[in-house]
């Protein structure tokens, strides 16, 4: 598949969602690649008249800066108490549509806004649709720099391969919005990643874990049939 049969598809899948978007939401604005998409199209529409009154909730410095440049109006969440709709990405969809997400190590953030949002909806291309959660990604585990070596000693217990992330362009660590460190866990097969989920948030050091259960409600994939972008719902 092309670069731009793939660029094509992601904005195809971000208009897709954007365009779900109800005047007066209260919107959560993910992070990464086809989410940029999505914020993209909300601005247009707030642009052109055909969206007004809305306010986002980012999810990280990356869709913060996005929605300034595209005119999205932003709020915090001691100012608001609920959240219409989110739009968000995802590295893994299982068919239940379980999420693995943490791949901009912004995961911590997203599930504290995707989780509250009435609607969450995610939006993926056909290369992130797995059999089972864990099969082509790792789980992002965010941790206090303080606590890496005994969570580290603690995730190998149980079975995983942790490996700190680290910087791509910068030397040393990923490090998040919240200061922290990432660990990648490799698990060689992940039966139960609600069980999965719960335990490695209860290793003290842990702040939060790139598993998403239960928290998608529609899932939005983008495809390519004889050249031609085309999106489906899970």
């Amino acid at each position: 598949m092309s670069a731009d049969a793939v660029k094509l598809m992601k904005q195809q899948v971000g208009k897709a969602a954007a365009d779900r978007v109800q005047s007066g939401s209260i919107v959560g604005l993910g992070t990464g690649s086809t989410t940029a998409f999505a914020i993209q199209f909300l601005g247009d529409r707030i642009k052109s008249g055909e969206l007004t009154n809305i306010k986002g909730i980012p999810t990280s410095f990356q869709a913060s800066v996005l929605a300034k440049q595209y005119g999205i109006p932003l709020t915090t969440l001691d100012e608001i108490d609920h959240i219409d709709i989110a739009i968000d990405g995802a590295d893994e969809v299982d068919p239940q549509k379980q999420l693995i997400k943490g791949g901009g190590a912004a995961h911590t953030r997203e599930k504290v806004v995707d989780g509250l949002a009435e609607l969450f909806i995610v939006v993926v291309d056909q290369s992130k649709l797995v059999s089972q959660l864990g099969s082509t990604f790792p789980v992002p585990v965010e941790v206090l720099p303080m606590a890496v070596t005994p969570v580290t000693r603690t995730l190998e217990k149980m079975g995983g391969q942790p490996e700190l992330r680290m910087g791509i362009k910068k030397d040393g660590p990923v490090i998040t919005d919240q200061g922290n460190m990432v660990l990648d866990v490799t698990f060689s097969n992940i039966t139960n990643p609600a069980e999965l989920e719960k335990v490695l948030n209860n290793i003290p050091g842990v702040l939060e874990n790139g598993i998403f259960v239960d928290l998608a409600d529609i899932i939005l994939v983008g495809e390519i049939h004889d050249g031609q972008p085309t999106i489906r719902e899970l």
